[in-house]
């Protein structure tokens, strides 16, 4: 857990997510990134009663990347309000295929989520119904056989750059459930929350944080060299 801890102050806690770590718990009864921070503090600040730890924000399974995690209450409910007023900047990376595309664009769909297969669904106008998403992708890198993309969110919707980005017809490398042709090893996808930018909710200090992409994989470590 040591390692995976980017950033920690007397308020927050930020880490770097492994694919398939769970932010917070859920219906499979598997050990979250909460649970596991709040089992590391107690033990190494030696607590005796339950360590106070709040999820601000979170992202999908299946990514890798920055997770804020709050450690006292104030810092929780000033930060979940800066995000919901899109005060916290949020920076991705992608990998996908090789595909001609511009090279930087601007995206606005309208998303529904269908509960029932845990999807989001696109449609290209107002839909009753569909939340306005919206990002913006630069590509930034091109390999033998993929594209790096560095995207800017400016909303937060459920599985927003996965749905958006299948949409376009260029699906992110792994992710079988927005149409990529084959999974990774590892189950995960080629998504990583690579970077935060926000006003400190407590020092009102300016924050920005980069986490490094997953090393064990080679083609997140091509994209980062």
């Amino acid at each position: 857990m040591k390692e995976q801890i980017v950033y920690e102050d007397n308020h927050l806690l930020v880490v770097n997510k492994k694919v398939g770590q769970l932010v917070q718990g859920d219906k499979t009864g598997d050990e979250s990134l909460l649970e596991s921070i709040k089992n590391f503090i107690k033990k190494r600040d030696a607590k005796p009663g339950n360590v106070f730890l709040g999820l601000v924000h979170r992202i999908d399974r299946p990514t890798s990347g920055l997770v804020i995690y709050a450690k006292t209450s104030k810092a929780l409910s000033r930060l979940t309000q800066m995000v919901k007023n899109r005060e916290v900047k949020k920076t991705y990376w992608a990998v996908v295929g090789k595909e001609m595309i511009p090279q930087s664009q601007r995206l606005v769909h309208y998303l529904k989520k269908n509960e029932k297969n845990n999807k989001a669904i696109v449609f290209p106008k107002v839909t009753e119904g569909a939340k306005e998403a919206i990002l913006t992708y630069h590509v930034i890198k091109t390999l033998d056989n993929y594209m790096l993309l560095e995207i800017d969110l400016e909303t937060g919707r459920h599985h927003q750059i996965r749905a958006q980005l299948s949409k376009t017809g260029i699906p992110i490398k792994g992710d079988l459930k927005y149409g990529a042709p084959r999974s990774n090893p590892d189950g995960g996808i080629n998504l990583h929350a690579r970077k935060l930018e926000f006003i400190h909710p407590v020092t009102k200090e300016k924050i920005e944080i980069t986490a490094p992409v997953p090393q064990n994989d080679a083609i997140w470590k091509a994209c980062e060299e």
